[in-house]
């Protein structure tokens, strides 16, 4: 039985869907890495409400604690 066909998230380079790739579902290390990066740049994001930023107390510089 062949593994099934896919492309790489990133550059689109056609390759089989195989367990033996360590880098699954990209091609490669450096696509992997590259959107591990867009990641971290907030160029993907995961649809939704923003998330709540903590408030940080001035005097002592850590959130308020919940009773």
């Amino acid at each position: 039985m062949s593994a099934s066909r896919h492309r790489c998230p990133n550059c689109r380079r056609e390759l089989d869907w195989d367990t033996t790739n360590r880098w699954r579902p990209f091609c490669s290390e450096r696509c992997k890495l590259i959107d591990l990066g867009a990641w971290f740049k907030e160029e993907h994001a995961i649809p939704g409400e923003p998330a709540v930023e903590p408030v940080i107390d001035e005097s002592n510089g850590e959130p308020p604690r919940r009773h």
